[in-house]
């Protein structure tokens, strides 16, 4: 699956999702894979390696600085969105590669919303980039529990579903 976006040779670095706040760094060389325990998060500015996380209603949020570059991927759900996971992203992203929030581009990926689920996260998600100076930000508003044909739900489907696996690298083919 991921030779068909253009990852599938890529080292693979994933977390181990517990709906918190922590951020793991993909900074070190890399075998094939890497699983971070523990953490909701990952950032790196290494081309050429794959990061990615697993949703079923939760938001996957897509971080890109282009200018120095850099990349964040991260699973927010309502808990994960309450301890602010994607501001401590911004943040982590910040202090490690120098990125400026002005210049971020922001994608978040299509997440249960209202009136299937009682808390719209996806516009905290939106409200918390903006608060940190993010001016492109990215909202299909698309619900997962509204079109079961083409997206897992785990409420909807009351936990008997797949997950869906949400990809970002930065490609060296075209750094600068």
């Amino acid at each position: 699956m991921r030779g068909a976006v253009g990852v599938g040779n890529w080292p693979l670095l994933n977390d181990k999702q517990i709906h918190g706040n922590k951020i793991a760094v993909g900074d070190a060389p890399m075998e094939s894979y890497k699983e971070f325990s523990g953490c909701d998060a990952i950032i790196t500015n290494r081309l050429g390696i794959a990061l990615g996380v697993y949703v079923a209603d939760c938001c996957a949020v897509y971080i890109v600085d282009p200018k120095t570059p850099a990349i964040g991927l991260v699973h927010s759900g309502r808990k994960g969105t309450e301890l602010g996971v994607v501001a401590n992203t911004i943040e982590q992203m910040i202090k490690r590669f120098g990125s400026n929030p002005a210049e971020l581009i922001v994608q978040l990926s299509p997440c249960i919303r209202p009136p299937h689920y009682e808390t719209d996260f996806a516009a905290e998600i939106v409200r918390q980039c903006r608060a940190l100076g993010v001016k492109e930000i990215h909202d299909p508003g698309v619900c997962t529990a509204c079109d079961l044909d083409r997206y897992y739900s785990y409420r909807a489907e009351k936990g008997k579903t797949g997950r869906m696996l949400a990809l970002l690298g930065l490609n060296p083919a075209i750094a600068d």
